[in-house]
């Protein structure tokens, strides 16, 4: 029996027009519809023109955008054609458009039951008393923890995963037709999308609701569309089934995008490391640091979150640092940086100790160490033309001036590989790559010996986060820069450090070279983080919410503790007694690889046999059932 058709879209053209009054197409004839029950995604990489389209199905254009032909329906009926009013009781009654913030999305002064009910009270499709207890029915439904209170709390007092399926909440509160995800999960650290993923999934089939995702992760979509749909340039490339797009793509725009697809981190992906930069010191150090929020006392931080912390970066090496949300990656760029000053150990550069905070740091010191913050949009001056950008921290550090500087400018626009015009664009001009790394030319204009890059790939699709790692790992064997590399995204960092560092509850639980951490044995933790990296094959999730690690661990937060192993509570090997109450033994393998676990080595290994033979056995039964294997 053929599923009801919920929503089409017809030939929907979307133009722009410059000052010249001439049209520029943005979306050209977009043809596609969805029925009840099916998830439709939106692929292809920045520009492609996916929230545009995705816009449109609220009959609503950002600033400067028009329609200009088409038809979008709604259960046959044309939103387009319809009155602004009539408009504004569409949105967020019957379709409901989840933003990729779930923090810029709430407002932190209200609580989150408020905001959760606030647009189906609003719309009259159900009372306060309904609405709240609809809310509550949500929580459980999406596995929320507390989910009988948790309405009562504030934005800031739950975890970005948590936020985002309260953003689920929000949006189906009102029992929308139609759900519109805008890369929901592209913030989020692994396991944490897992959970977010699963609930979408859950409450979709349960509801029986359509939704629109949108999202430039292959590996994502796999496991929650029925229907694809791959854009370039505003146009379809291609569109079919999940599994005719995932394992019969005809087009060469979808096969490029599917080459683009982070694997699966595995041992040798790295690249190497030449020696010309090689000096005998490191380039910057921890030592047996700890660190935290709301001041000092006894050499203690009222709020800890590292504890006696111990890293080394080489000089020209890359140190990826991975973890969790609220593990501690992005304090310890911020202690290395002294925008935190620890409470105690040592933080050297070139051998050197440095003072805790940046305000007691000479102008040489500030220089040698830069800061990449995350995100672009908001790191970058919108009022500041890009050369001024690049040229501040040449006129402050160096003391460039004039044609010199603009000289400079032009030189490090070709370092990052933008063109020299680029020098008198505003950031809104550029695209999200390219103010990446415009972001991080900027780091580059102080000649710095240690960059801190803190998710700087995390907002961008594949194909541009392909070429911002390229770009670093050209910039580190010319100019000998170090890198401290902080990602949730294991498979980036598997392809760009020369040693990583696994953080949890603000300790190191492994960290050495990138192959040795990569192969078994692994501590408990970095196993989880590496099964939690979504595969490009139809039915992995189902497959790895099965797997004993998963099962454990995942769906709980990290816990900050002060004695025994903080992973105790979501680990599938501890030991009761043993593991909560004492600090584990440090393990040291091959090439200065450690693991901090009271397994021993050889429990490890068997361990990850254990593993390795629930998966094969998954893929016999996927053959069996001829599901897509792993590609």
């Amino acid at each position: 029996m053929e599923k009801e058709k919920l929503f089409e879209i017809k030939d929907l053209r979307i133009s722009a027009y410059n000052e010249q009054k001439e049209e520029i197409r943005i979306v050209k004839g977009v043809t596609f519809d969805i029925h009840k029950g099916e998830v439709v995604a939106l692929i292809g990489e920045s520009g492609s023109g996916k929230t545009t389209i995705s816009l449109g199905s609220l009959a609503y254009t950002k600033p400067g955008l028009h329609f200009t032909g088409g038809e979008v329906l709604l259960h046959g009926q044309d939103v387009l054609s319809m009155s602004p009013i009539e408009q504004r009781e569409l949105r967020g009654a019957r379709v409901a458009y989840l933003a990729q913030s779930a923090a810029a999305t709430f407002n932190p002064a209200i609580t989150i039951g408020e905001q959760v009910t606030e647009s189906a009270v609003l719309h009259g499709v159900l009372t306060q008393e309904e609405a709240t207890k609809r809310a509550v029915e949500l929580y459980h439904a999406l596995e929320l923890p507390d989910a009988d209170r948790i309405g009562f709390r504030y934005p800031h007092q739950v975890s970005g995963g948590q936020l985002q399926r309260l953003m689920a909440a929000m949006a189906l509160c009102g029992n929308p037709d139609l759900m519109v995800l805008d890369e929901p999960t592209t913030a989020l650290d692994v396991t944490t999308q897992i959970e977010v993923l699963k609930a979408f999934k859950k409450v979709i089939r349960e509801e029986n609701s359509a939704a629109i995702y949108v999202t430039h992760d292959l590996a994502v979509v796999a496991q929650v569309a029925d229907h694809i749909v791959v854009l370039y340039g505003g146009e379809i490339m291609e569109q079919g089934s999940a599994d005719q797009i995932i394992n019969h793509p005809t087009h060469a725009y979808t096969k490029r995008l599917m080459a683009a697809v982070r694997p699966t981190p595995t041992a040798g992906m790295g690249t190497a490391v030449g020696s010309e930069h090689d000096r005998k010191v490191p380039a910057i150090e921890v030592k047996d640091m700890t660190a935290g929020y709301g001041g000092i006392v006894d050499n203690e931080p009222k709020v800890p979150i590292l504890r006696d912390v111990s890293v080394k970066v080489e000089n020209a090496h890359v140190v990826g640092v991975i973890g969790e949300s609220g593990c501690g990656k992005s304090t310890l760029a911020r202690v290395m940086a002294g925008l935190l000053p620890q409470a105690r150990g040592d933080v050297l550069l070139d051998g050197n100790d440095l003072e805790g905070s940046l305000h007691d740091r000479n102008l040489e010191e500030l220089q040698k160490i830069q800061f990449v913050f995350q995100m672009a949009d908001t790191a970058l001056n919108p009022k500041q033309v890009i050369g001024d950008i690049i040229g501040r921290p040449l006129e402050f550090y160096h003391g460039y001036k004039g044609k010199e500087k603009h000289a400079k400018v032009v030189e490090i626009l070709d370092m990052v590989e933008l063109p020299a015009e680029f020098a008198t664009r505003y950031p809104m001009e550029l695209s999200g790559g390219q103010k990446q790394r415009i972001n991080m030319a900027r780091s580059l204009a102080a000649n710095p010996e240690v960059m801190l890059c803190d998710e700087v790939t995390s907002a961008l699709d594949s194909i541009v986060g392909a070429n911002v790692i390229k770009l670093l790992t050209a910039l580190r064997d010319k100019t000998g820069v170090s890198f401290v590399f902080i990602s949730h995204d294991l498979s980036t960092v598997a392809s760009f450090a020369d040693e990583i560092v696994v953080l949890y509850a603000g300790r190191v639980v492994e960290q050495g070279p990138t192959d040795e951490v990569l192969t078994p044995p692994f501590h408990p933790y970095t196993r989880l983080l590496i099964s939690s990296v979504p595969e490009m094959r139809i039915g992995w999730l189902e497959d790895t919410m099965n797997k004993r690690e998963m099962a454990v661990g995942i769906a709980k937060g990290v816990e900050i503790t002060k004695v025994g192993c903080p992973f105790f509570n979501r680990c599938p090997m501890g030991i009761d007694g043993t593991c909560e109450s004492e600090s584990p033994p440090i393990r040291v393998l091959n090439d200065g690889h450690e693991i901090a676990c009271h397994r021993t080595v050889e429990e490890l290994e068997a361990a990850e046999a254990e593993t390795q033979q629930i998966l094969h056995g998954y893929e016999r039964i996927g053959e069996d059932k001829q599901l897509p294997s792993a590609g």
